[in-house]
């Protein structure tokens, strides 16, 4: 493949740009740097909220958006608010809580930048599969309340995205099912033992796209990376899609290019090859 004509790069950050001690390799830091100075943009596109994001990633000089919430929010860090949203309304959320109440799942709601989560699911988010740095993790960007269907019915906001944890995987399947079955939800996935539910509209590909739109952008000048489910939209969607060495062969076989691990800095390899003509 030859040197591409990129101006927006679009990055998955878990299992992509960060390694797995959820750390910005070096490599990786340059290739942004060297991106920017030669002005491409640099987009974090994630499943988190803005406010998830590691400040080692959203605060280097010069990037300024965020497609947040797997597309739900594209957020403008320099005027700190959101240029494009696509969220549930409370009655929408309802109806998939409802849904998620019988089964025995955590589950929490990210409403406003913030997580919504209950304290008998944050006391004991060990047997849901979070462990180690993720508890940490977890807690920090999450407020308990006694009852995340009482917030959401008596606040009236929208929600950003709702976030299922499972104990018990052989319902993971049904669940998707019926949730996508309302007709007006996205479900997708970021870890193994997850859903995350979003409103038709609100994916990373989807995402990208408005943005490039906004920025006078044409897509075919658009890059992606990802090693996820909730990357797939955006590794087909992108002018040129990269799945990482680490990601599952369902999504290198929609790529353009298989680039090297996250823990071998893949995202450097492949920016350093395609977009700096520089390859290591």
């Amino acid at each position: 493949m030859n040197r591409k004509n990129i101006r927006l790069i679009a990055l998955d950050l878990d299992g992509t740009l960060l390694n797995e001690e959820k750390h910005l390799t070096e490599a990786n830091r340059k290739a942004l740097e060297e991106c920017i100075a030669r002005g491409v943009y640099i987009v974090p596109t994630t499943g988190r909220t803005l406010e998830g994001i590691p400040g080692e990633v959203k605060n280097i000089p010069g990037v300024r958006y965020a497609i947040t919430v797997n597309g739900g929010r594209i957020m403008d860090q320099e005027e700190n608010r959101a240029i494009d949203s696509r969220l549930l309304t409370p009655e929408q959320a309802l109806q998939v809580i409802d849904i998620v109440r019988e089964y025995p799942v955590m589950y929490d709601a990210y409403i406003n930048g913030r997580g919504v989560c209950e304290k008998r699911f944050l006391d004991h988010l060990e047997e849901y599969g979070i462990v180690g740095a993720g508890k940490a993790f977890i807690r920090s960007i999450r407020d308990a309340y006694p009852s995340i269907r009482n917030h959401v019915a008596e606040s009236g906001e929208q929600v950003e995205k709702l976030n299922i944890f499972f104990k018990d995987l052989s319902c993971r399947e049904e669940v998707r099912e019926r949730v996508m079955a309302l007709g007006f939800t996205i479900v997708s996935s970021s870890m193994y033992n997850n859903l995350e539910v979003n409103v038709q509209g609100a994916t990373k590909g989807e995402g990208i796209l408005r943005l490039a739109s906004i920025l006078g952008i044409p897509g075919e000048e658009t890059m992606a990376f990802g090693d996820g489910e909730n990357d797939i939209s955006m590794i087909e969607k992108a002018g040129m899609g990269v799945a990482m060495g680490n990601a599952g062969d369902f999504l290198k076989e929609k790529a353009d290019y298989v680039t090297l691990s996250n823990e071998e800095s893949g995202v450097a390899y492949a920016i350093n090859r395609f977009v700096l003509g520089s390859e290591t």
